[in-house]
This record gives structure tokens, sequence and C-alpha cells, in this order.
């Protein structure tokens, strides 16, 4: 009775949350910089004190070839070319690094690749949703990451990077008091409008019925900007950090009244023109349709009885009440059954007889052949709707909104909330000036760290997305704050962080081992030597159509897709045009996102470890498979990619030159003396096997990492 006692008292420890005084959670002060080092870069002041105190010998600089190569591909997702390699090596006047680093930070490509990054943190996808459901934001939903890119490209402050994506064109300030008495906020900007695809996209239908938005809305920002897991109080007060159940679902009562809206984005003129188009497509469609439903009606109804009659007695009773008399459970449940309901053209003809079987699929054939209007161009927000916004909210234990507990109702507020905070200018307003104010100790730390992880490969506090118990601490504290207080001094400039992080001397190291160093610090946590890091999947696909002068760099538009769905598969997908038509575009416009019973994403994307978009991924996976290696030998693309870049190379005055432009395009630097006799032997002076060394190089360790 005793043990049980005691194993009692622990239990119920253990299932309260521990008052803790997190790291995280205190003001950040930034600490004077270390007197150890002559250094001009603060980041090797600090690490300078750790190497010391380690006993470490940091590497020397990369070489100029190695370097430009990896700070290429960093801050622009691209190799460089030849062009670039020869410039930057006959650059030998003092600052040529800091000058290219200029260069690639002002390039219109550097929005594109820094925006794939916090894509994937904020759940970016192009499709996401259930069998005959897909998130009405889908079709506009790259105007997101057009925004963002353009956001990244002018330095837009990263305060206000955040508050856009929350508030739209609504995050320009409090509203200020005029001469005649009045009340008006600052002037938006009507492109920020686009920012609130980050709300928008989670919504899987248009009446939001599941709250997707709120709940998504809490999970996301919460890891993404507070680094905290607010979303582990959902069905009870969070295990280790003070965090409360109440607390997540205050934080959701704040993006309850959210409703998504469609914006139309044509001139009158497209819409009269769209509205004329499409009444003719539909007094062309209803003659068909009316013969198909007259032809089918009775198979129909048989194929449609038998499959009702095999549902549960409950389910089979609500599916055959009027939609209008169905209760919001109800209708979900209606829903969820519908795919097994749903009677596919196949299934008719299977039970029809064959006299009329012709005709059916003449009917069939003439309405494929009919072609809807393309839709006129368009993306949903998220707005305030003025009833939700009175109702009111409270806990769900269970996660469905459909069971409040009417109980424990709950006000709008948030985690760590300062007593009587201000929302007299709205729930998100209120919510956008406590996460962004220069006094939350968690906002530029956890940017500052998420920036530092995408550049060295790990963060200095390890997860970058749990700044609570189970996060850790990180491995230099004092440094994580010296630059997040430097960040808020500098205006929440992203260009200036990547600037001081490139130019350090810890970035620019070699990245070759150190048996006595790994004997002090395996894991390289103190960055004596730059971490050997393998491409992601977008980098790759860009580096390999870049090699074989075939790459679009177009800056924005809609995701291309590279799978081709099945007629079955095709029906739960959007209408034409929600895709761009080519293919040879950059990586960051491939296709994500997750159907059930449709394939979305291409194998590719998946091999190479890329996220679906469905949860937040803070840092992206680096695995080495064998469906990799069978990509980069066997797939059609780099097959492709071979035959163009021998034909490119091929175009040099000899071999040896051709072999010498193709170790250049793919590996950033010339062969040795070595590698160019062995290929030259392997060519045997014919330039038909140039297209082999070329698939070879594909197939390097080398092309597939960054050093």
């Amino acid at each position: 009775m005793r043990h049980f006692a005691i194993l009692l008292v622990a239990m119920t420890a253990l299932a309260q949350p521990p008052k803790l005084k997190l790291w995280s959670l205190q003001p950040v002060e930034k600490p004077p910089l270390p007197a150890l080092t002559a250094s001009r870069n603060p980041i090797d002041a600090f690490l300078a004190v750790e190497h010391t105190a380690k006993g470490l010998t940091p590497n020397g600089p990369a070489d100029k070839l190695t370097l430009l190569r990896r700070v290429a591909f960093d801050l622009t997702g691209l190799p460089p070319s030849p062009a670039e390699q020869d410039a930057f090596v006959a650059d030998t006047a003092p600052g040529a690094y800091e000058r290219l680093v200029e260069r690639l930070l002002t390039n219109e490509q550097h929005g594109v690749r820094w925006a794939r990054h916090w894509l994937d943190v904020l759940r970016y996808a192009d499709l996401d949703g259930i069998d005959g459901s897909v998130m009405p934001a889908a079709p506009g939903i790259y105007r997101w990451r057009d925004w963002m890119i353009h956001a990244l490209n002018r330095d837009m402050p990263y305060d206000q990077f955040v508050s856009a994506q929350i508030l739209g064109n609504r995050h320009g300030g409090r509203a200020q008091l005029t001469v005649f008495g009045t009340r008006n906020r600052p002037e938006a900007n009507p492109a920020d409008q686009f920012a609130l695809g980050f709300l928008a996209r989670s919504a899987l239908n248009g009446g939001d019925r599941t709250q997707e938005v709120a709940m998504n809305a809490v999970e996301t920002i919460s890891t993404a900007f507070m680094g905290m897991t607010v979303g582990c109080a959902k069905c009870h007060d969070h295990r280790f950090d003070p965090i409360k159940q109440t607390d997540y679902y205050a934080m959701k009562a704040i993006f309850d009244p959210l409703v998504v809206r469609r914006v139309d984005l044509a001139t009158p003129e497209e819409i009269y023109a769209h509205g004329e188009a499409l009444d003719s497509y539909q007094r062309a469609k209803e003659p068909i349709e009316r013969e198909i439903a007259a032809l089918t009606a009775r198979y129909h109804e048989k194929l449609y009885e038998e499959r009702v009659a095999m549902l549960p007695p409950e389910v089979r009773e609500i599916v055959r009440k009027p939609e209008n008399k169905r209760t919001i459970a109800e209708q979900k449940i209606a829903d969820d059954y519908f795919p097994v309901l749903r009677i596919d053209p196949p299934k008719i003809k299977e039970i029809m007889p064959k006299a009329e079987i012709a005709r059916y699929d003449e009917l069939l054939k003439q309405q494929n052949a009919l072609r809807r209007p393309a839709a006129l161009p368009a993306h949903w927000v998220v707005e305030e709707d003025s009833a939700r916004r009175g109702q009111p909210s409270y806990v769900l234990t269970s996660g469905d909104p459909a069971r409040p507990e009417k109980d424990k109702p709950v006000k709008p507020g948030f985690p760590f909330q300062p007593a009587d905070w201000d929302f007299r200018d709205g729930l998100r307003e209120g919510f956008v000036s406590w996460l962004t104010a220069k006094e939350n100790p968690l906002f530029a730390r956890v940017a500052v760290n998420r920036i530092w992880q995408w550049h060295f490969g790990e963060g200095l506090q390890k997860n970058p997305s749990d700044f609570g118990l189970l996060g850790g601490r990180p491995s230099h504290p004092k440094l994580l704050d010296y630059l997040a207080a430097s960040f808020v001094e500098n205006n929440y400039s992203m260009r200036w962080l990547h600037r001081l992080i490139v130019t350090s001397e810890a970035y620019r190291r070699s990245s070759l081992p150190s048996e006595a160093n790994a004997r002090t610090d395996p894991s390289n946590t103190y960055l004596w030597r730059f971490r050997l890091r393998r491409l992601e999947a977008e980098p790759l696909w860009d580096a390999i159509l870049m090699s074989a002068g075939d790459l679009d760099l177009t800056v924005g538009g809609k995701s291309f897709q590279l799978v081709n769905p099945d007629k079955k598969q095709s029906i739960f997908l959007p209408k034409e045009g929600t895709f761009a038509a080519g293919t040879n575009r950059r990586g960051a416009y491939m296709t994500r996102g997750f159907i059930p019973s449709t394939e979305v994403m291409a194998h590719f994307l998946q091999s190479f470890d890329v996220d679906d978009g469905r949860t937040p991924c803070p840092v992206r996976t680096e695995t080495i498979t064998a469906p990799q290696t069978l990509f980069t030998m066997n797939d059609k693309l780099v097959e492709q990619a071979s035959a163009q870049l021998a034909a490119r190379a091929g175009k040099e005055p000899d071999l040896a030159s051709a072999i010498r432009r193709a170790y250049r395009e793919t590996l950033g630097r010339p062969p040795s003396s070595v590698e160019l006799d062995r290929a030259l032997s392997f060519t045997d002076n014919d330039p038909a096997r140039l297209k082999a060394v070329t698939w070879l190089l594909y197939n390097l360790d080398e092309f597939l990492f960054v050093k």
C-alpha cells in the first residue's frame, strides 16, 4: 500500500506542469564582446573563447572555389557559373569576398532560396485536404510564396515579415488620431494581403467547419515565431513547459473569428468576358448532362442504394436525411462517407446493358470534350466575421469543435500574456504587438537561431522550434543573446544577419577533419570546421538543370507538377490552370502537398527528404538512401542533363577543354591533373563518350555535397 501511495504521488507530480523559469523566457541582455581575440566579427570573438577553453585549433579558411560554391548555394540555392568562378578567383583586391556576398544577397534568386526555408516552417503546400475536399486556397496559394520572395528580396524587417502573415495589409501599426478627431490606420501595402495565404492555407473547406485555421494558427505560430510547443497543450496542460490547456484555447480564441474569403484579381472587362464564356459552357453542357442523367438514373440509384444498405444503421439514417436538416456533426459524418457512396462511370457501365453502353460512352466523350473556362485569377485571405467574433470560445479536449465543453469558456489571450493586455485594436493586432515587441525574449532569439541553423546545419539551440524544457539549452548562450540583441538594434534586418554570419571566420573555414579536434569535440559543437552538408532537393534539382543550360530562372508564378495522375486520381485535383506547364523551373516551384487517394508530390522530392507541408518542418532530414542513388543513376532528368551538358562542353576547342568545362559546371572547380588524365583515357579521344563523363560527374559525392 505504501509503495502504491509513493507511485501515486510520483505520477501526480509528473502530471502537473512544473513551475519553471526557462532560460528562453528571461530578458535578452546583450553581453560584452570577449577581449580574447582581435577578430572584427563578433561571432568569431565568442567562438574563440570556447576554442581556447577546450584546446581546439580551428581549421583555416577553405580555398576560394570551395567557399564560392558554398556561399552561392547557401544564399541563392544555385551553383556558381564558370564565369563567376573566374571572376572571383581573379579578384585579389581586399574585400573580394565581401563584395561577392553583397552580390548574392541582392540577387533576386536569394528570395527564392530563403523563401523555401521559411515556407517549410510555415506549412506551405500547393494541395492539402481529403478526397473530395481540397483546400480552397489551392489555386492562388502560390501568391503567398511570391509575396515572401519579394519581401525577402527587399529585406523586409523580420517583425513586419511576421506581422504581415498574421494581419495581412492591416499590419501597419495602431490607428492614429487625426486632426479631425478620427482614428485612421497607417496606409497599408496592398501586396501584403497575399501574406494571408499563411492562414488561409489551413482551411480544408470553404466553411472551415473543423476550425483548422484557428488550430493551425496556434500550433504553427507558436513553434515558428515563439519557439514554444503550445500545441502540446491541446488536450491537457503541457507536461513540461508552463503552458496550460486554457492557454492553448485562449490563443485559439484569437483566431476563432476568422473565415476564409476569395479575392478576385481580374479587371471588370475580364470578369464580363469570363461570364459570357461560362454561360456558353453551361448551355453546351446542360443537354448532355440531362441525357446522361436520364440514361443512368436507375443504375445510379440501384448502386447507391446497395452501398447505403451496407452502412451502419446510424450512418444510414444520416445520409438519407436532407442536408439542410443535418447537424454540423452529422454533416461531417456524411462528408466522410461521401467517397464510399460516390458512383463512378465505370461502375455504372458494369451493370448497364450492352445496348446502352455505346450511347453512354459517346455522351461521356462529348462531356469530356467541353472545357470549362479557366478560373479568373484570385487568391484566398482570412478576415474576421462579426458573427463569429461575438461567439464564445471553449476548451475542446476532444479537439472536435462540435463537442465544446461549455462549462470551460475561455477569453482570447495567449501564453505568457502580461496582465491587462490591450486588445483595443483587435485580437490579432493585440497578440502581434506582444509577439513582435522588442521586449519579447522569444521573438528575436528564435529568429536568429533559425537563420543560424540554415547557414550552419545546426542551430545554437539545437531544437529550433522548441525553446522549452525538452528543447535543451543553447550551446553558445552568450553568442545567441548577442546576435538577438544586435538583430533588434539593426531593425530586424535579415540581410544584415546573413551578411554577419557568412563573413565570419567560422563560416569560411574548411570542412576538413581533424583527429585532434574530433577527440575533444566530435560533433563540431564549437565550429572548429564547417559542416559537410548534402544538397537539399531543390538546390540539387537546380544544379542539374543549370549545369545542363536548361534552368528557367523566372521569379514567381504557379507551381509545376511532375506527377501525372490517372483519371481516378485527377477527380480529386483542382481543375486545369492550377499548375504551370513548364517543368524546368527552380525546384522551389515544384508542387508539394498531400491528398489521400492521389499522388501529389514527385518521387524526387520524397526521395530527398522534402516534407509535404501538413506539419511544420523546422529541420530537413539529411538521409543517404538507395532511392537517391537510383535517381542520379537512372532518372530521365539526369540522362537528359548528361546529354545536354556534354553538348555544351563539346563546343570547347578540344576534348581536354570540354572535360574541364564539365567539371566546372558540375563541381565548381577544374579537374586535377590526375582526374583529367583519367577522363581523357576513358574517352579515348572520342567526343561521343563525353556524355558518360558528365553522367559520372552527376553521380559523384562531390556533386551532391557542399563542403
